[in-house]
């Protein structure tokens, strides 16, 4: 008989560790890809700012002469609402495309750090949507004070108010499109993330009134009622009977959900299978 020669243990072959900046580029070539994306944010900043003008166009008020910055005229709520809509829906897509598709299981095994890959998508998701809102925010402004310039009611951006109103603006789309992704991370179905994303941001705020002090906590603590007291650039009325939001209170609501959706989504998403 023949003595079976020894065969040393062979190991699978490894390539280098995955860097954080490598997800990074990754997530950006899957957002780019997509033909739709460029289309959607394009439109959606051409249809923020227009709402601008045409706010500004129909106020007879703010044509008549110095009044002073008139918010909702360079940042009117339907204009806004329109954002806050399409920055949390492209953000809630951004996770639960990968799921209704199956590339989350290819990019798990290649990146088993599931939390990281969550991460990556959060920061480019992040710099994408505050990139657009600062564009829509800007636009805005600059719209809406070209037409009043000719009426000699403009005003600059050091006049009170108007800087908050153009940060808060700005960051309004991020905002929105992180409480999505982290959404979409959580639900992982298209319909529910749109439903729970379009109930969160837009429906759920009207549902409580400043009248009594638990409901207009609950409304304080929602992104659109935060969005609309940093825009507000008038004091609350002291002998008014309902309760106002804060401005250091409305930017903390803006902190706490991307933090708190993103974090969620990133220990959810370590304990469960995909």
């Amino acid at each position: 008989m023949t003595a079976l020669a020894s065969v040393p243990p062979t190991t699978a072959a490894t390539g280098p560790p995955v860097r954080f900046r490598d997800l990074l580029a990754s997530e950006w070539i899957k957002m780019r890809s997509l033909r739709s994306t460029p289309w959607t944010i394009g439109l959606t900043i051409l249809f923020v700012v227009g709402s601008s003008a045409v706010a500004t166009l129909a106020d007879n008020t703010a044509r008549s002469g110095p009044a002073g910055f008139l918010p909702y005229d360079a940042y009117p709520p339907a204009g806004y609402w329109t954002l806050i809509l399409v920055a949390g829906s492209i953000g809630a897509l951004t996770a639960v495309s990968e799921y209704s598709s199956g590339l989350i299981r290819t990019t798990t095994v290649a990146v088993p750090a599931r939390g990281s890959v969550v991460l990556a998508k959060a920061a480019v998701t992040a710099v994408l949507w505050t990139a657009v809102g600062t564009a829509a925010s800007t636009g805005s402004f600059l719209v809406s004070q070209a037409v009043l310039d000719g009426h000699r009611a403009g005003v600059p951006i050091t006049h009170p108010g108007v800087l908050r109103a153009l940060v808060a603006s700005a960051l309004l789309a991020p905002v929105c499109a992180l409480v999505g992704l982290g959404l979409g991370v959580l639900l992982r179905h298209a319909a529910g993330t749109m439903v729970a994303s379009l109930f969160t941001l837009l429906m759920l705020p009207p549902m409580f009134s400043e009248s009594e002090r638990w409901s207009a906590d609950i409304n304080h603590a929602m992104v659109s009622a935060a969005w609309k007291r940093l825009v507000q650039n008038w004091e609350p009325d002291p002998g008014s009977l309902g309760y106002t939001a804060t401005v250091p209170g409305s930017w903390l609501v803006y902190a706490i959900w991307p933090l708190v959706t993103v974090a969620l989504a990133v220990l959810v998403v370590r304990h469960r299978d995909v």
